[in-house]
């Protein structure tokens, strides 16, 4: 299994089992995964993303070298998230960045944005784009994040085609025809906060099976859970071994 959504560093807010990168790799090396994409909590509040972007280098090479690939966080709001960007990929090697736009203060309608992305796919990374972290529901009452609105992707992606871009943390939107729409442009989807009974397997019959991916948001929520909801939906076979491996091995490659 490649689990593609997990983060190292400390949570502000509470502490969590495995919230050390390597009591993480030994949790997630017991339940059979053998590659997980690391991002960072830090990159998430820190102002110095070029230094937490470098902690979460030197914590995938200590505690997990090949097992954690470093995903790096870049803010194209803030000034000199053109360096970050090269710093994740020449100096520190990494495969891909992750994106927090509602925590960081822009949105998917803004000209930064697609700059990024154009930048992002010159250099072949994968793009994470979270649409959440925290439910609202269990956020600290004076650090309520909402979602993040998704409408404007559309527009970004067909301005920037082909970028590998992947949608963690994905809740109630997009949803119906709009979330069909996003997939058939080639975006991948994680099915960490995919709730509801069958929820995983309505989703795999609205992107298809080709563009799931097995996302846990380990520490921050169990990975049992991810493995449980494609047990509750029935997903076997060759569907599953997409969504466990072969759809992320497509995508590193």
């Amino acid at each position: 299994m490649i689990d593609v959504s997990v983060s190292v560093g400390p949570w502000p807010f509470r502490c969590f089992p495995g919230d050390k990168p390597a009591d993480l790799v030994a949790r997630l090396k017991r339940r059979g995964v053998k590659q997980a994409w690391a991002g960072t909590f830090e990159g998430i509040f820190h102002r110095d993303t070029s230094a937490a972007n470098a902690r979460l280098a030197r914590a995938c090479a200590t505690a997990g070298a090949g097992f954690l690939l470093p995903f790096g966080s870049v803010n194209p709001a803030a000034p000199g998230w053109k360096e970050d960007l090269r710093r994740c990929h020449e100096v520190h090697r990494m495969p891909g960045i992750r994106l927090h736009p509602n925590y960081h203060g822009y949105t998917l309608a803004d000209t930064a944005f697609t700059e990024l992305l154009r930048a992002a796919r010159e250099r072949k990374l994968i793009v994470q784009l979270a649409l959440n972290v925290e439910d609202e529901r269990t956020q600290h009452p004076l650090m309520r994040i909402p979602p993040l609105d998704p409408s404007p992707l559309g527009h970004a992606v067909a301005t920037v085609p082909d970028v590998k871009l992947v949608l963690l943390n994905r809740m109630r939107a997009p949803a119906g025809e709009a979330l069909a729409a996003l997939a058939r442009t080639g975006i991948y989807f994680d099915f960490a906060m995919t709730e509801g009974v069958g929820g995983v397997g309505e989703l795999m019959k609205q992107v298809t099976p080709q563009r799931l991916l097995l996302g846990s948001h380990s520490p921050f929520q169990y990975f049992d859970g991810a493995l449980l909801k494609m047990k509750e939906s029935a997903i076997t076979g060759d569907d599953a071994a997409a969504i466990l491996m072969g759809n992320a091995q497509r995508l590193l490659r």
